[in-house]
């Protein structure tokens, strides 16, 4: 596993795909590197990129802190099938259906239901392309199914549309900014894709 930062109070990885965010990578880097490792954040299993995780009770609770404020700034990679518009920003209700372990936009306010918000530009345009997205709100599966339900499923996403040979949704969490103990952290990684 990549590791882009490590200190007393933290460590930022690239999560691979295929592991999970909140059990098996902090087995793996108290395995690597000694010590308990506390989540403050998540991706799916089959999504990989850059994370932040916390050595120290007293940096985790700062750290959700700053995922609650919306001060921990998180930017995404996806490749699409379609051309979105160049610019984007898209505000839905999302309702999840956990014995699915899926999300649906929905019209209206009702129970379960949560105000989700991205931003996009892309970067490339054709049958495919690529978009960077920013996350102002973290809902499950919030990219996959904003993407998908407006004719874009993400390429690799069979769950929400796409009709394509890859294995896993082409997304990758790129870029992480964040304040800790008075200074702003960021990190940025692409996948080779991107």
């Amino acid at each position: 596993m990549e590791l882009l930062y490590t200190d007393d109070n933290l460590v930022v990885c690239v999560k691979p795909l295929g592991l999970d965010s909140e059990h098996d990578l902090p087995q793996i880097l108290a395995e690597e590197l000694g010590g308990i490792f506390y989540p403050v954040h998540r991706l799916d299993r089959n999504v990989g990129g850059v994370m932040v995780y916390a050595r120290a009770k007293t940096a985790a609770a700062a750290l959700c802190r700053a995922v609650q404020e919306g001060t921990m700034e998180k930017e995404y990679v996806a490749m699409v099938h379609g051309t979105p518009p160049e610019t984007g920003d898209w505000e839905d209700l999302l309702w999840k259906d956990s014995g699915k372990n899926k999300v649906f936009v929905v019209n209206r306010q009702r129970k379960g239901v949560k105000p989700a918000r991205l931003t996009f530009r892309r970067l490339t345009a054709g049958q495919t392309s690529l978009v960077r997205i920013r996350l102002h709100t973290g809902r499950s599966h919030q990219i996959r199914v904003q993407f998908s339900s407006r004719g874009y499923p993400l390429v690799g996403d069979h769950k929400y549309g796409a009709r394509d040979k890859a294995q896993a949704p082409m997304l990758f969490s790129c870029q992480l900014t964040f304040p800790f103990a008075g200074k702003i952290f960021r990190f940025e990684k692409l996948p080779d894709w991107a």
